[in-house]
């Protein structure tokens, strides 16, 4: 299949109103087979774990590669100075190695973000006026969650929607302005940021000594993220303070998970509970394995999260996270960084993949 065959399967899989599983399963064949033609790196791992497109005959045989692997190899089906956008990992580990998806065209990514988001943070509304906390594409071209927020902020802000970070950092004052007004007209207000930049705004306020009670239908989405650029809260804490700073309850403080190294994204319910249960989109599966093995671990014990992006078509689909979780009935409770016998699992198949990729 061509590029854009895939594409078009693609765009319509991620439009379908209720796929079936062997749907996903054929699609994810497709896209397999496709990484593999294209995808020299990815070939010669999956070719030494005997998963070739003769043998993989279901989704969960597709061979995950570890995140770091994107810090050391072009993991693409295209040349990278081909690639439209080239989305970089922040560098906050490995020595400020920054890991690389290189994607020929954005049409699927933005899809499934529009389709995922819509239903997921939107929750049936068309539009709501939105500040987010976070650079503009402008400032980080390469980042995903900048592009991320810009389809966001474009696709279901309303026009007077504004982006409250510049040079300077956050600009305090049309923040404030933009919650008071908000609690004057009782126009619901959408406050979109990277947890560390929450906090920040949470700290600038209250040194002013200001909360706020946001009118009915408001919320927040928080992407997550300290990385050493706040000071970092436990979870409960986190939303407490920001249920209480801008008058939030916490089922409408909806926490998103995703990653540079996946083009679609995950989300709760919102955050009456921590940690809360997160689950993706149906062209998305999840498991939660041993990283040492590769299988599944038992559901309700903990594991290291893999998943299969059949959006992320011109990279490879199946990734091995460093994320620990635990596999509930409705998706997966993330319970942070790998640690221990995980962690060194995580290691291992790092070292296991560079030296497939690399063999001659």
């Amino acid at each position: 299949m061509t590029r854009d065959d895939i594409v078009d399967d693609l765009l319509n899989f991620i439009a379908a109103a209720d796929p079936s599983e062997d749907a996903f399963n054929e699609l994810a064949l497709k896209v397999h087979d496709h990484q593999f033609q294209h995808n020299a790196p990815y070939a010669k791992f999956a070719r030494s774990r005997g998963k070739t497109p003769r043998t993989v005959k279901h989704w969960s045989d597709i061979p995950p590669v570890p995140i770091n692997a994107f810090k050391t190899l072009d993991l693409t089906c295209c040349r990278p100075e081909d690639a439209v956008a080239v989305f970089m990992t922040s560098g906050t580990t490995q020595a400020g190695r920054r890991g690389k998806s290189y994607h020929a065209g954005l049409e699927v990514y933005d899809a499934s973000m529009r389709r995922n988001f819509a239903q997921r943070f939107m929750r049936g509304d068309t539009a709501i006026k939105m500040g987010i906390l976070f650079p503009t594409t402008r400032m980080m071209p390469n980042s995903s969650l900048a592009h991320y927020l810009d389809l966001a902020i474009t696709g279901f802000g309303t026009p007077d929607s504004e982006w409250l970070i510049g040079a300077d950092g956050i600009d305090l004052a049309r923040l404030i302005h933009a919650l008071e007004q908000a609690e004057a007209t009782g126009q619901s207000y959408a406050l979109l940021g990277a947890s560390f930049s929450l906090v920040h705004a949470m700290d600038a306020l209250q040194a002013e000594g200001r909360r706020f009670h946001l009118p009915p239908g408001s919320r927040i989405l928080d992407t997550g993220g300290f990385k050493g650029q706040s000071r970092e809260l436990e979870l409960d804490v986190f939303y407490d303070a920001l249920s209480q700073t801008f008058g939030v309850a916490r089922d409408d403080c909806i926490g998103m998970y995703g990653m540079t190294e996946l083009s679609s994204q995950f989300y709760d319910n919102g955050n009456a509970t921590c940690p809360s249960v997160k689950s993706g989109p149906h062209w998305v599966c999840s498991r939660v394995v041993n990283p040492l093995t590769g299988m599944a671990v038992p559901k309700g014990e903990t594991g290291v999260l893999a998943h299969t992006d059949l959006a992320h078509y011109n990279i490879v689909t199946t990734i091995l996270t460093e994320d620990a979780a635990i596999e509930v009935d409705d998706g997966f409770q993330l319970l942070g960084r790998v640690s221990g016998a995980e962690a060194v699992g995580c290691s291992l198949a790092v070292d296991a993949f560079l030296k497939a990729a690399e063999a001659g």
